[in-house]
This record gives structure tokens, C-alpha cells and sequence, in this order.
């Protein structure tokens, strides 16, 4: 079962630290008090805090890309829900290679079985 995933998702790069700024545009879906967070929300976030820093190379500071984690059978005024299998990439070195997870969804009251 996957978690539905809500304004107070903590998702963070592979590198632990970089922790993204969900936003959820709709408003009156929610889980726990918080918004549930639907379609393209988790790309193009920033991404706060990553330590993967140095010479010629880049932290993770925006996400890119979805791989996986919106819900094939809910939907928000059109928008997929995005469910705690959430993944994809940063903008981090090496490019294309580093990806961003779920840690917590933010709430564990709504499933959806796979």
C-alpha cells in the first residue's frame, strides 16, 4: 500500500540533507489537515540544504522530473495523487543520476492499495 503524500511530506535528495518545498495548488483535498499534493507538484521544487558541494560540483537545489508515485486510478480536479513511492531526479551532480524519495508522506491515515 502506498501512502497518499500531503503538504507535510518530508522528500529529500539521496544526499539525506536537501529537503524539497512541496507546494499543493488545490485546496480542498485534505489529509490530516494538510492539502494532498496532486499531478506535476513535485516537479521544479527547490531543494534546501543539500551538502553535495564542492569544486565542479553542484548540490541538488530544484527537483527535475517524476519517475514514479502518481496514483493511476485517483485523481483531483484531473490531477493524479501522488502517493509515497514518489522518485525522481534533482538537478544535482551527476547530472540525470541523483534522485530525490519520500521519507515520511506526511500523514498515514490514506492508502492506496498497488
Amino acid at each position: 500500500m502506498w501512502f497518499w503524500v500531503t503538504l507535510d511530506a518530508d522528500i529529500r535528495c539521496e544526499h539525506k540533507l536537501g529537503r524539497l518545498a512541496l507546494t499543493a495548488p488545490e485546496d480542498f483535498v485534505f489529509v490530516s489537515g494538510q492539502p494532498v499534493v496532486t499531478g506535476a507538484d513535485p516537479i521544479g521544487r527547490s531543494i534546501g540544504g543539500c551538502p553535495n558541494l564542492n569544486v565542479g560540483i553542484k548540490p541538488c537545489t530544484v527537483t527535475v522530473n517524476v519517475q514514479r508515485g502518481h496514483s493511476g486510478f485517483v485523481t483531483i480536479a484531473g490531477r493524479a495523487v501522488v502517493r509515497a513511492d514518489l522518485a525522481g531526479h534533482t538537478d544535482g551532480t551527476p547530472q540525470g543520476q541523483v534522485k530525490y524519495r519520500v521519507q515520511h508522506p506526511g500523514q498515514t491515515l490514506v492508502t492506496e492499495a498497488p
